[in-house]
């Protein structure tokens, strides 16, 4: 593995940076934390948007489902009602209600105004939780997607990736939500469907793996290296 917490396909190798179009028309800078559950996603999340207040940016930090009243009413449904009948393509259609809502509301507005926004999911838990883990095809989730988020996707994606089995070591003292209760076997396939997707899904060329199974101050290093990279390119863009 690579020394600096890229693992690429876990050979060692460093994704190729993107030199296309930005992929919104703002000015602001749109950067997403992924994982698998377990992977520290949600506290990187918080000490990157700190780490960017620090430095002077104006930062919004939102969490997908939830970040409105809407949003979180959803959240509620989607991850708490353990007694609650949802297939896979209603609860795919909740998550992305919530999104629509989020962007309309909190991620549109900042990055029209140049802010930074910092976002503890998106689009891609779609794709991989209902598309890659559950079975419905990704590319339409990636096209229902689209309308959700008003075809605004992020300038960068870290995904954090560590074992199914370590994850969820990490997650047995806290009780779990709906998503988390699925099984090793599903978390297993999601897991390895951010590993495709890094590989060969839309979007990949602004797809980042890090090594979540390193210390956390380790992770961390390694997320503020990859966006200042980001923030540098677009500077130069």
């Amino acid at each position: 593995m690579h020394d600096a917490g890229l693992t690429g396909e876990r050979t060692g190798s460093v994704p190729e940076r993107s030199t296309h179009a930005r992929p919104h028309p703002f000015p602001g800078f749109l950067v997403v934390l992924e994982g698998p559950d377990g992977s520290g996603k949600s506290t990187q999340a918080n000490l990157l948007a700190d780490w960017l207040r620090h430095l002077g940016r104006a930062v919004v930090s939102c969490r997908d489902p939830g970040g409105t009243g809407l949003g979180d009413l959803l959240r509620n449904v989607l991850l708490n009602r353990h007694d609650l009948v949802c297939g896979v393509r209603a609860e795919m259609l909740l998550y992305m209600a919530s999104r629509a809502q989020m962007v309309e509301e909190v991620i549109q507005p900042a990055l029209a105004a140049g802010q930074t926004v910092v976002c503890d999911r998106f689009l891609l838990s779609n794709v991989v939780y209902q598309g890659y883990a559950a079975g419905l095809p990704p590319q339409e989730i990636w096209d229902v997607g689209r309308i959700a988020t008003a075809g605004i996707s992020p300038d960068l994606t870290l995904v954090l990736d560590l074992p199914g089995e370590v994850g969820a070591r990490r997650i047995q003292a806290r009780a779990r939500d709906r998503i988390e209760s699925r099984g090793q076997e599903y978390q297993d396939r999601v897991r390895q469907g951010y590993l495709d997707a890094a590989r060969g899904g839309r979007d990949r060329e602004r797809i980042t793996v890090l090594d979540a199974s390193a210390h956390p101050s380790s992770v961390a290093e390694w997320i503020k290296r990859e966006v200042l990279h980001a923030l540098e390119r677009l500077a130069g863009s």
